[in-house]
């Protein structure tokens, strides 16, 4: 069985193995930094210490470094979402915590975005905008449209397996 401390807040790191997770625990507004691809085992590990995040990870190998009790989590799915329902499982993550309040490409909080802005967004998109965010890092605008449905729907899946 893992055992994995109780932190403040729930940060993470994926490895590159893991990078889709990451991506969806951002989207559930956890704040999650994806492994550069190539990093080295001991790199990332010693990134998780520095940075208090939990390492997650697919790969035994990191599970057998000194200092990775309570700093690796190790998943045993194969499939991207079984292992989201591996996650929900042994953290209890809430797949709804924050949703849709990050970036997906860097894991920066998003704003409100200048009204001004929903003309960088498709045409056929700007009629059902209610609300409009962006990241104030790389500047991707965000809107609830037919993805945020579609994900929601993943979410709630994963909430009740």
């Amino acid at each position: 069985m893992t055992i994995i401390p109780q932190r403040r807040k729930q940060r993470f790191l994926c490895d590159e193995m893991l990078r889709k997770l990451g991506h969806w625990l951002r989207a559930a507004g956890y704040d999650t930094v994806i492994a550069v691809q190539g990093t080295r085992d001991r790199d990332l590990l010693q990134q998780a210490i520095a940075e208090d995040r939990l390492l997650i990870t697919r790969d035994q190998k990191l599970t057998e470094y000194r200092e990775a009790p309570g700093v690796v989590l190790l998943l045993h799915s194969n499939d991207i979402h079984d292992c989201a329902r591996e996650l929900r499982h042994i953290l209890n993550i809430d797949w709804f915590y924050k949703p849709f309040s990050r970036c997906l490409l860097c894991n920066t909080e998003l704003i409100p975005a200048d009204p001004v802005c929903i003309e960088q967004v498709p045409r056929q998109s700007r009629a059902t905008i209610t609300t409009l965010f962006c990241c104030p890092h790389c500047e991707k605008l965000y809107w609830q449209g037919s993805h945020v449905r579609r994900l929601s729907k993943m979410f709630r899946q994963w909430m009740d397996g």
